[in-house]
């Protein structure tokens, strides 16, 4: 899997003088993912105001960086990929968060969540999430106690800076009001993105269709995506009808947190996610069951980074298995 990747990756690289010209290795399927987005991106700022730039601007420096040194070593250069992680990153972070936290965060995802694999097509986990699970919980009242209601009406965030800190702690994103009994937003709240939340996973439209253009071009997989939303909406409604979800609802268990945005952007990293058909369906359930069984079980409200980081540890795995039982099948029928 990991020569098939880094084959294509070369194609993608285009002549070697291009190549030479640029600081970033060059892969087109990376700049699709950064096209898509960036809808999403100026939301954030319309939503949460320009901080959202300068923390990006800042998480970018420093994962480039991060990631210019380790290749040195090996004579090479960072790839387009660490611009989609540190966009990625940003984008799943409170819009209040501090700037030390964000490069914390960014350094250790791209060192540990990448670089100490190998680099580039040797990852096992998504580095972007690996680096929110750090900071989140090694710093979970910086991450969990700043919230900040959105702007509305226009210009919105384009003519602000940041929605006031004194607001956001009182403020609350709907994840953390099911579980703790305050007031919910509606349906279609969530759907225009009028919630508190990170600043990348309260656009519900601008991800959907962010969505349909990435399996469009055939940059993420639809049946990771399907399969993910499949198992959360089947695990929420079994929950929903015995009696115990602590939704109002299983359609509103999707629209509300990063589970979306996890299946559309996170899940779908062709890195980390199985290279098997099988696979990938086996792969998209599970994580949408083991989110929802986070997230009904457990302290942490948002289980859809935790399903994917454990289920990526079992990619390797499953694609072993899956590959062998093809060829066991295919063995018998030519026996037979």
């Amino acid at each position: 899997m990991v020569a098939q990747i880094q084959t294509k990756a070369r194609k993608e690289n285009g002549k070697p003088s291009a190549f030479l010209r640029t600081l970033l290795r060059k892969q087109p399927m990376m700049r699709r993912v950064l096209l898509s987005l960036t809808p999403i991106l100026v939301f954030s700022v319309y939503s949460f105001g320009w901080r959202v730039l300068s923390v990006l601007a800042l998480v970018t420096a420093a994962g480039v960086t991060a990631e210019y040194f380790f290749e040195k070593t090996r004579k090479g250069k960072p790839s387009e990929s660490v611009l989609v992680t540190c966009f990625l990153f940003t984008l799943i972070l409170p819009a209040t968060v501090p700037y030390w936290i964000a490069v914390v965060g960014i350094v250790f995802a791209v060192v540990f969540g990448k670089q100490i694999f190998g680099g580039y097509a040797r990852n096992v986990f998504n580095p972007a999430i690996l680096g929110r699970v750090f900071v989140f919980i090694t710093f979970p009242a910086a991450m969990t106690n700043r919230w900040t209601e959105p702007f509305t009406g226009f210009p919105g965030g384009f003519a602000k800076w940041v929605p006031g800190i004194t607001d956001g702690v009182s403020s609350s994103t709907p994840l953390a009001a099911v579980g703790g009994g305050g007031h919910l937003p509606g349906h279609l709240q969530l759907l225009l993105g009028n919630v508190s939340g990170s600043m990348g996973e309260i656009s519900t439209i601008l991800i959907v269709l962010a969505g349909i253009y990435l399996i469009i071009r055939k940059t993420a997989s639809w049946k990771i995506i399907t399969t993910v939303l499949i198992g959360v909406l089947g695990m929420e409604t079994i929950f929903y009808l015995s009696g115990i979800s602590r939704f109002p609802d299983p359609l509103y268990a999707i629209l509300s947190g990063g589970v979306l945005f996890g299946a559309v952007f996170m899940a779908t990293d062709p890195i980390t996610a199985p290279s098997t058909e099988q696979g990938k369906v086996i792969f998209g359930l599970l994580t949408g069951i083991i989110a929802v069984l986070i997230r009904e079980f457990s302290l942490f409200p948002e289980g859809m980074m935790f399903a994917i980081l454990i289920m990526n540890s079992f990619v390797p795995l499953l694609d072993i298995v899956i590959k062998s039982w093809k060829t066991n099948t295919a063995k018998r029928r030519v026996a037979a």
